[in-house]
């Protein structure tokens, strides 16, 4: 019995809903924005792939279903500035995958990214620009860093628990952009290249122990990738691509180089992988800084571009997939997103990594009885759903400026909507043509730093970090309209005739379209107020650091209203129709996720059932769906159904510790459910142990906000027996007995 309490989650497991007291959220389909850097593949531990994406600020990504869906796995990953990916054996029958960052050194993880470790003991410079792993005689791996530094290239014979300098026959500060690991034993070993930049290419065939100049005919030695493709015949080539003269072939190991630049359009190549399957043989992809992606289905003989114009042309990253029998796919990541085609490139479809910072929300009508759902995002612009988020497309043109803090619509007096952009440092951007195309009307508007865009009848408002602007012509023409306002202005609401604002130094009134200002109450005086919503008679401000206040006489005094809200630090406000209850009114938070009132805020309820991120930035209501922006992990969607049957509950409801239910029905055949209780964000683990302690199952593993959720497990094909499950939490843990009779 000693094994059997060394684990424990479920298995086979189908993740129900959370219990009727706590709906569930789920991640929408995007947006997706940020540079796509370097890509890895692994096998899991049921014989599928796994699929890494890194970016430049938002970590590492991982998709179990070739890029259909995606999950960031940055626990413990110091730095989210992602340079190169890489994946080994551990030596012990599992897998390692190493993330190279551009300050932080490297990190493993050994659980297909759920952890990251630290592993930088002896690496000199912390900016890892590449990494390689090739195999050693025990099984293990040896690994490789190319750093940006006089110190060069490292290895680690421990699996980066320690790292030394492998520099022999480099010369001095050799910067090493990119390698490539050829393991056929084709001429014997294994053969390490690397890629170092202006000194071309070097060959090891010592495990790095040392290296030899590998240049001859190389005309430009700014390599920018490697990779060692079967030439069809029972050999290899080894390609180089450079920044400048395009793409270069060896049939011989580097001894010498020939310039393969057919049909090739863009000399600036970044990037190069090869495929190979029955159906469509042996292919090669390189990918350009400006042309996208180019196909050569005779060893770079010559080449033919194979990206549409609806695909970023900028590709900094490729990669191989398997998605099916003889079917491979190719995986683009550009400075826009991640894309994948499983035709040899003839077509392409997004399969979007959703790390984007989702700032602002608008909703308008679609002309045909639904809704066009916008969102803006910190370095990705604008993007639409007309599927209630099911997808979303980037609607940029002309936009200059991908930073949008802000979105809101007008009617432009013939039926249709005008969208409104308000950008980090170019101003405010119209729409005429539901975000098609965009023109910038700054006319007036004496700082471009917009920060909040608000309506009241047909004027429109521009929040900056200089005051407020109010143009009453769609934007333009603008008019500074903050006398008697503190500059640090951050968000404004309409009351009637009324328009408040919310600054650093609490809330403001202004009775006549904002030409005057003066402090609407005392109360909060030294508050930070990011946030306002009207709601009925009612008006509700969210602070930095003291929570939510009500007034319910138009801002003449103030209630803090915080009793159940875990966060003090609230970004987004929100309201919501409760049938004929009335108004439900939520809350986003910084480090608790979403809040739901249904009583103006005297009791707040938890409603994060299923949400794996906990910093809410905005809040919209479209429909009958509540639609959450989050830092880094895209766009969220739930029922506001759900919402409401969340709020009456009462706040007693709200777990107040972790526990796991006994299952039912207990004794099951085939299936049973558990019930566990979440009070705050954590990495929950379920999994289900045989009497021997060999895990059969793993029901659950992630992050799970507050809130009440069942797992089913299905123990289909399974002996009947005692089984064991486990919940792990933090320092909690615990462990049920479930009898499956069959």
């Amino acid at each position: 019995m000693k094994n059997i309490f060394l684990f424990c989650l479920l298995a086979a497991v189908v993740f129900g809903s959370p219990s009727r007291l706590f709906g569930q959220w789920m991640q929408t389909n995007g947006p997706y924005s940020g540079e796509v850097s370097c890509i890895a593949v692994s096998a899991n531990e049921s014989g599928t792939t796994n699929l890494f994406a890194g970016t430049r600020g938002d970590g590492v990504f991982l998709s179990t279903n070739t890029g259909a869906n995606w999950t960031p796995v940055n626990v413990g990953l110091l730095n989210k500035d992602i340079l190169s990916l890489a994946v080994g054996s551990d030596g012990a029958g599992g897998t390692d995958v190493f993330a190279g960052t551009s300050g932080n050194g490297v990190f493993v993880s050994s659980d297909n990214g759920s952890h990251w470790s630290q592993v930088s003991s002896g690496l000199s410079n912390l900016q890892v620009l590449s990494l390689a792993v090739t195999p050693d005689v025990m099984g293990g791996s040896n690994v490789f860093a190319g750093t940006v530094s006089l110190a060069g290239l490292f290895r680690s014979t421990d699996n980066g628990t320690t790292w030394a300098a492998a520099n022999a026959g480099l010369p001095n500060g050799s910067v090493v952009q990119c390698f490539a690991v050829d393991s056929t034993g084709t001429g014997g070993g294994t053969k390490l290249f690397a890629g170092v930049y202006g000194l071309g290419v070097f060959l090891s065939t010592n495990n790095g122990t040392s290296w030899s100049s590998v240049s001859a005919g190389l005309t430009d030695t700014d390599v920018r990738s490697l990779a060692i493709i079967p030439d069809g015949a029972g050999g290899t080539n080894v390609f180089a691509v450079t920044y400048g003269s395009g793409i270069f072939r060896s049939t011989n190991n580097g001894t010498s180089w020939t310039q393969v630049n057919s049909g090739l359009t863009n000399p600036y190549v970044q990037c190069i992988v090869g495929s190979s399957n029955v159906t469509s043989g042996t292919n090669v992809f390189a990918g350009t800084y400006g042309s996208g992606v180019f196909r050569s289905a005779d060893s770079g003989v010559s080449w033919t571009q194979v990206s549409p114009d609806v695909m970023d042309p900028y590709v900094w990253s490729l990669g191989v997939i398997s998605v099916g029998t003889d079917v491979t796919g190719i995986l683009a990541g550009t400075s826009e997103a991640l894309f994948l085609s499983i035709d040899v490139g003839t077509t392409w479809k997004r399969a979007g990594v959703t790390n984007t910072i989702a700032d602002a929300f608008a909703v308008s009508s679609n002309g045909t009885g639904g809704k066009n759902l916008f969102a803006g995002t910190s370095g990705g612009g604008i993007f639409l759903s007309t599927d209630e988020g099911a997808n979303w497309a980037p609607v940029n043109t002309a936009l200059a400026n991908m930073d949008v803090r802000a979105l809101a619509t007008l009617p432009d007096g013939s039926g249709g909507t005008q969208l409104f952009a308000g950008t980090y440092g170019d101003g405010v951007f119209r729409s005429s043509n539901q975000g098609g195309s965009w023109i910038k009307l700054n006319s007036g508007l004496k700082n471009t730093y917009v920060l909040f865009l608000a309506v009241k009848g047909t004027e429109l408002f521009a929040v900056t970090y200089s005051g407020v602007f109010m143009s009453t012509d769609n934007a333009l023409s603008w008019t500074e309209v903050d006398s008697g306002l503190p500059k640090s202005v951050y968000c404004l609401a309409v009351y009637g005739t009324k328009l408040f604002a919310g600054t650093y130094y609490g809330v403001y009134l202004s009775t006549d379209d904002g030409a005057s200002w003066t402090q609407a109450s005392t109360d909060l005086a030294n508050t930070y107020v990011q946030c306002l919503a009207v709601m009925g008679t009612d008006l509700f401000a969210g602070t930095i650091g003291a929570g939510v206040y009500r007034s319910a006489d138009t801002g003449a005094s103030w209630t803090q209203v915080n009793s159940g809200l875990l966060s003090t630090t609230v970004w987004s406000l929100a309201v919501a129709p409760n049938g004929a209850e009335g108004l439900n009114l939520l809350a986003g938070t910084n480090a608790s996720g979403v809040f739901v009132s249904g009583d103006k805020g005297a009791i707040w309820n938890s409603a994060n059932a299923g949400l794996s991120t906990a910093d809410i930035l905005s809040l919209t209501v479209s429909g009958s769906t509540l639609y959450a922006g989050t830092r880094g992990n895209g766009v969220w969607r739930r029922p506001l159904s759900e919402m409401i049957t969340s709020v009456r509950t009462s706040f007693a409801d709200v777990p107040n510790k972790f526990s796991l239910s006994q299952n039912y029905p207990n004794p099951f055949n085939p299936r049973t459910s558990f019930q566990l209780r979440v009070p705050s964000f954590q990495l929950v683990t379920i999994e289900i142990f045989d009497v021997m302690g060999r895990k059969v199952a793993t029901l659950m593993r992630g992050v799970r906000g507050p809130g009440v959720y069942t797992v089913s497990w299905d123990a289909k094909g399974l002996p009947s027996g005692v089984y064991f499950c486990r919940m792990q939490a933090g320092r909690f843990s615990t462990v049920k007995k479930a009898i499956l009779l069959n």
